[in-house]
């Protein structure tokens, strides 16, 4: 599963750059109007000072207060906070600000571990104690439920969010854009909102070996004075780096996203990572020229080094591409997983369906427990990586073909094989139309529906619910100090 275009079956993380719900009867994606000072009897302009209490926090994380009547979003403030707040924006529906001043603090407030923890994205709730943000992720789930209605939403069993016992150091995978700023050459991520980038020595939710590359090649870079790109000129190589190590191996995979087909300096470059970076086992360079908010080309070579690392999940070994999809978080995901497992509660002699395959993670992990697994992904290379990770695991009764849902579901059926059970991963973007249609159509007996996004979840419930009972959704907490959700739903058949 490959993780940067917009694809049905793959973990878009983007959200499409669409503004997520807020509230009840509250949807800024719908409001066709122009900006401007005044609205709807309110008036207020960009740049205005005024107190705010904190009534909530949205599912991007940003505190809640209402102005006039006037709903507000201020990012880094915590409910029952009384904020000076300056408005940035005015939109017919909502203002957004930002935070002058605290003069009441929550008692979930906290020093982020990050000092740029405001001003980047990743970090909304790091300035929130854990067990706060853990209680903000069950309550983003009840707002989705609330705003889309299911059938039986309001008694949905809702289970605690499982959080971790270390909530930082976990994200086994960073990637960074290089860009040169006067003299010096910044590695890090953006400011919110802006094309600003910020050179990051110390990222805390980042395991220490990804780091210590990330930094490391950022002096070779700039030591070797290998070209980097120029946003401007749209000239230039280097784009952004970068490092996935394996918590298993502890092997490091470094890829190079280029603007440039060559890669001048790439031989001098590699000896340098050989000598500084023994753990660094393969390099890459991916080729993505020009302006694109995609940061992946579809063009990958190998410079140097091993083709693959490996993962191991639930006793399981993964092979990965520098394109395969992985979860960031293999302590959480082992969790999830568990999760799924306990859900399904599968037998030898249930056939599963794992959509939304990717390079089977899900599907071959379960494998033991039932009698036949059948994967569906529309990216060829990963339907390979997955054929080949049931080889590698001496899987027998595991296999992922090319296509969709509308057609291999009815595909499958002609040959005779019904399946009992069905576990789908989807990106944020939810459940496609045409997998949605071929559930209801179906109606496996055993079905879990693993989510990331909490509003697209209970989007996809309303149709799901017609067939289906949900018998509990259990949130997991796969991306500390930020607003990010992921639940795990069991649903039954419901019986005529």
């Amino acid at each position: 599963m490959t993780e940067q275009n917009k694809r049905p079956y793959q973990k878009s993380r983007n959200n499409n750059g669409k503004k997520p719900y807020y509230g009840k009867n509250f949807d800024p994606r719908k409001s066709g109007a122009p900006r401007g000072n005044t609205s709807e009897g309110v008036n207020v302009r960009v740049g205005q000072n005024f107190p705010l209490t904190i009534k909530r926090l949205g599912i991007n994380g940003e505190g809640i207060g209402y102005f006039k009547r006037k709903i507000v979003f201020v990012p880094g403030a915590l409910p029952d906070e009384v904020a000076v707040v300056k408005v940035t924006e005015v939109e017919p529906k909502y203002i957004a600000a930002k935070v002058l001043k605290i003069r009441e603090k929550s008692p979930d407030r906290v020093k982020p571990l990050d000092e740029f923890a405001d001003s980047v994205g990743g970090f909304e709730l790091e300035h929130m104690n854990y067990p706060a943000q853990l209680r903000f992720k069950k309550d983003v789930l009840v707002q989705s439920l609330e705003k889309f209605q299911p059938k039986g939403w309001s008694n949905y069993d809702i289970r605690d969010t499982i959080g971790m016992d270390h909530p930082y150091e976990y994200r086994n995978k960073a990637q960074f854009p290089v860009r040169k700023i006067g003299d010096k050459l910044s590695v890090g991520m953006y400011k919110r909102g802006s094309h600003d980038l910020v050179d990051l020595p110390v990222v805390h939710t980042q395991t220490p070996d990804t780091m210590k590359v990330m930094r490391t090649v950022r002096e070779l870079l700039d030591k070797l004075s290998v070209s980097i790109y120029n946003e401007d000129k749209n000239r230039g190589t280097v784009k952004t780096i970068v490092a996935r190590v394996s918590q298993t191996t502890s092997e490091v995979q470094l890829t190079f996203i280029t603007n440039t087909d060559g890669f001048p300096g790439d031989t001098a470059l590699i000896e340098a990572i050989n000598q500084a970076l023994p753990e660094v086992t393969g390099i890459f360079q991916n080729y993505n020229p020009g302006r694109t908010s995609l940061v992946w080309g579809e063009e990958t070579l190998k410079l140097w080094g091993k083709d693959y690392i490996e993962e191991k999940v639930l006793g399981k070994t993964f092979q990965l591409s520098p394109r395969a999809f992985m979860q960031l978080n293999h302590t959480q995901m082992s969790v999830v997983y568990n999760q799924a497992l306990a859900a399904l509660d599968l037998t030898h002699a249930d056939k599963l369906v794992d959509a939304y395959a990717g390079v089977g993670t899900i599907g071959l992990s379960l494998a033991d427990k039932a009698g036949e697994v059948r994967g569906m992904e529309i990216i060829p290379e990963a339907v390979d990586d997955a054929n080949q990770n049931a080889t590698l695991n001496h899987i027998s009764n595991a296999h992922y073909e090319v296509g969709t849902a509308e057609k291999l579901f009815p595909k499958w059926q002609a040959e005779g094989w019904i399946a009992d059970a069905l576990v789908v991963d989807p990106p944020r973007t939810g459940l496609d139309t045409a997998l949605r249609r071929e559930i209801l159509r179906t109606q496996p007996e055993k079905f879990v529906y693993i989510s990331c996004n909490a509003s697209t979840l209970a989007r996809d419930l309303v149709d799901l619910s017609k067939a289906y009972k949900v018998d509990y959704i259990q949130s997991i907490d796969m991306f500390p100090q930020t607003a990010r959700w992921e639940g795990v739903v069991k649903l039954t058949k419901r019986q005529k």
